[in-house]
C-alpha cells in the first residue's frame, strides 16, 4: 500500500489549491450573498471560472477512464487530494466539473450508456453545458433499502410509462439542470434485486413536476436544491433504459461506490478548512488575558482535531486506492468504512471549530454552520450510517467464520 502521489497528481494539486487561492477564495463570501439572494440562479461569474479551470486543464478530474480532452484520467488514488482541496469551498467543485450528482451521473453514462445517449447526455455534461440530478429516494418507503422503490416503469410500445414520487433529488433546481436519471421497478414481480431498473428522463418532459425544494437545517442549498419530484404518466422512449431491464440496482451499487468515497474526499477538506479556521482564531483572540492557544483545553481540542482528520484522509485513500486495484466490489467494505467515518469525523471537527469560534461560528461569517449542516446531511445520503455498519458488522463476522472454517479444514 503506497500513497505516495504520482508527479502529475503533484502538479494538479499545486495547480488546484493556486487557482483556489486566486480564483475561489476572493469570491466566496460574494458567491454565497448572491445565490442566498437570487434564489436558484446561477452565479453570474460561473461560466467565466469554468473557462478558466478548463484552459488550466483542471477539468473533469474525478473521471478516472480517458476521454480525451474531457478527462484528466486519473486514479480515485490521484483524484482524493484534488477532490479534499475543493471541499474546502463546497461549491467549487462545480467550477471543475467535479460536482455531485453530475460526477455519478456521468460515471453510469460512461460506464452503462449506449452510444446514442452518450453522445445526447454524457458529452453535454463532460463540456459542462448541463447539469443532471438523481432520483432514487422515495417519501413513502424506507429508501435505504433501495428494493423498497415504488416508482412504476411500465413498458407500452417503443415507450416507457414512468409513475411514481420522489425526494432529496439534488440538482434539480440548477438552471442548467437538463435530464435525471430515474431508478423504478420495471418487474414487481422479479427476483428481489433484479426489479429495479435505471431510465432516462429529459426534466421537461410533460408529467414532471417539482413538487417543492426540500430545506436542510433551514437552507435550501440554492442553486441547485433537493427536491420533491412528482412523476406522472411521464413517457419516454424505451432507448432511454439504461442497459436492461432488471439492472438498475447493479448500476446504482456501481454508481453510489465511487460517489461515496468522493463525498468523504471532500470531506476531509471540509475538515482540514475548519482546522484551519481553528487555528487562527485561536491566534487571534484573547480571553483572561492570554492567547485562547495557550489554555491546554484548547491545544488538547487541536491534537485531537488533527488526529482525526488524518485517520480519516488515510481511510478514504485507502479506500480510493482499493477501488484502483480491486474495483468497487473488492472495495465495498473500506467504501464502508469510510462512508461511516467521514461524516461523522466531519460534524465532530466542525463542532470543536464552532465552539473556539463562540457566536461568530453559528453566524455566516464563517463557513462551519454551512459546513456543519452539510456533514451531518452527509450521515443520511448515500445509505445511513446504520445500513453501512450493518452490512459491515455482517461482513465482519462472515470473514471471521471463514477464516476459522479454513483454519479447522487445513
Amino acid at each position: 500500500m503506497n500513497f505516495q502521489f504520482s508527479d502529475k497528481s503533484k502538479e494538479l494539486q499545486r495547480k488546484v489549491r493556486q487557482f483556489m487561492e486566486d480564483h475561489i477564495y476572493p469570491i466566496e463570501n460574494e458567491y454565497n450573498e448572491y445565490v442566498e439572494t437570487n434564489m436558484w440562479q446561477e452565479y453570474p461569474g460561473m461560466e467565466k471560472l469554468k473557462e478558466e479551470a478548463r484552459r488550466q486543464g483542471l477539468w473533469n478530474l474525478f473521471l478516472p477512464e480517458d476521454y480525451g480532452d474531457y478527462s484528466a484520467g486519473l486514479t480515485n488514488l490521484e483524484y482524493a487530494p484534488l477532490a479534499q482541496e475543493m471541499g474546502k469551498v463546497p461549491w467549487s467543485s462545480e467550477v471543475f466539473n467535479c460536482s455531485a450528482p453530475d460526477t455519478g451521473n456521468m460515471e453510469v453514462l460512461a460506464k452503462y450508456g449506449n452510444d446514442a445517449q452518450k453522445e445526447e447526455w454524457l458529452l453535454p455534461l463532460l463540456d459542462g453545458k448541463i447539469r443532471s440530478a438523481f432520483l432514487m429516494t422515495e417519501p413513502r418507503v424506507a429508501s435505504s433499502d433501495a428494493t423498497n422503490i415504488e416508482t412504476s416503469i411500465v413498458k407500452d410500445g417503443d415507450e416507457y410509462v414512468i409513475n411514481g414520487l420522489k425526494w432529496w433529488s439534488s440538482g434539480v433546481m440548477h438552471p442548467r439542470c437538463n435530464v435525471y436519471i430515474v431508478m423504478g421497478k420495471t418487474d414487481f414481480e422479479a427476483q428481489r434485486h433484479e426489479q429495479q431498473s435505471m431510465i432516462l428522463v429529459p426534466a421537461d418532459t410533460p408529467g414532471v413536476r417539482v413538487v417543492r425544494p426540500l430545506s436542510v437545517f433551514g437552507g435550501y442549498d440554492p442553486p441547485h436544491g433537493h427536491c420533491e419530484v412528482e412523476l406522472k404518466d411521464v413517457r419516454v422512449p424505451a432507448s432511454n433504459l439504461l442497459v436492461g431491464e432488471g439492472q438498475g440496482f447493479a448500476i446504482a451499487q456501481g454508481r453510489l461506490g465511487p460517489g461515496r468515497i468522493h463525498h468523504c474526499m471532500r470531506l476531509v477538506g471540509v475538515a482540514q478548512r475548519s482546522l484551519d479556521l481553528m487555528c487562527k482564531r485561536v491566534s487571534e483572540r484573547e480571553a483572561f488575558g492570554r492567547l485562547i492557544k495557550d489554555f491546554s483545553s484548547v491545544r488538547q481540542e487541536i491534537a485531537n482535531t488533527r488526529c482525526d482528520i488524518e485517520q480519516a484522509r488515510l481511510l478514504t485513500l485507502s479506500a480510493a486506492d482499493t477501488i484502483d486495484k480491486h474495483g468497487v466490489k473488492g472495495a465495498k467494505d473500506l467504501i464502508a468504512m469510510i462512508k461511516i467515518v467521514a461524516p461523522k469525523m466531519a460534524c465532530d471537527v466542525i463542532d470543536r471549530a464552532i465552539q473556539i469560534h463562540g457566536g461568530m461560528g453559528v453566524c455566516s461569517d464563517t463557513p462551519l454552520a454551512a459546513f456543519y449542516a452539510a456533514s451531518r446531511t452527509l450521515r443520511l445520503a448515500d445509505g445511513p450510517d446504520e445500513v453501512h455498519m450493518y452490512q459491515l458488522g455482517r461482513n465482519t463476522v462472515k470473514q471471521y467464520l471463514a477464516r476459522v472454517a479454513e483454519t479447522q479444514s487445513a
